[in-house]
């Protein structure tokens, strides 16, 4: 079973995402912020093949926009907001976040996810990846370290075995997040 890189993020959020995409399939709403978000990734997007490398510190490179990557050993696949690709098989993961609070864990899972992939398909080793905040217009680098390699691992893990056991994991400790959650209405146990 292959499971989204986005996925990592909502793990992060809520693992009750998870649990009902996979396990139990109900029809959600996009949000407001979900909408938005798209619309902001598109503009940069159309901005970005524009630009120079500089705000990611590298002098050069090619920029792939909405690359679909899939690593059956990983069992993980997703597209890729933008990955730059630079000589010598260098490769940087780039993801666009629309948030006003800056990277979070749940950012920093994804990006590890994609650049696993990438490592697996193109037997390569990535040290680092980027978020992109839309609001801010910044670049933010993200390393790409062992404990955060574990953490991607052990969260795949985790929630390939909640789907497999079908088991509703608990809700989110931060009750605020439920208030624009698109599944907010499954969650009975809770509201």
């Amino acid at each position: 079973m292959l499971l989204r890189v986005s996925d990592l993020k909502q793990y992060a959020y809520c693992p009750r995402v998870i649990y009902y995409h996979y396990v139990m399939p109900v029809d959600s709403k996009p949000t407001f912020k979900m909408e938005y978000g798209k619309t902001a990734e598109d503009r940069i997007q159309r901005l970005e093949k524009r630009r120079k490398f500089k705000r990611y510190g590298l002098d050069n490179g090619l920029r792939h926009f909405g690359k679909w990557v899939v690593s059956e050993k990983l069992g993980l696949s997703g597209k890729m907001d933008l990955l730059i690709e630079q000589a010598e098989g260098r490769f940087y993961p780039v993801d666009f976040k629309m948030t006003e609070g800056g990277v979070r864990e749940s950012h920093k899972l994804q990006i590890a996810g994609y650049a696993m992939i990438l490592e697996d398909i193109y037997d390569v080793s990535i040290e680092r990846g980027f978020i992109f905040l839309i609001e801010q217009e910044d670049v933010v680098p993200v390393e790409l370290d062992d404990k955060l390699r574990s953490k991607c691992r052990k969260a795949v893990k985790e929630m390939r075995r909640m789907v497999v056991e079908e088991s509703m994991p608990a809700p989110t400790a931060y009750r605020n997040r439920c208030t624009d959650c698109e599944y907010r209405n499954f969650c009975r146990d809770i509201w």
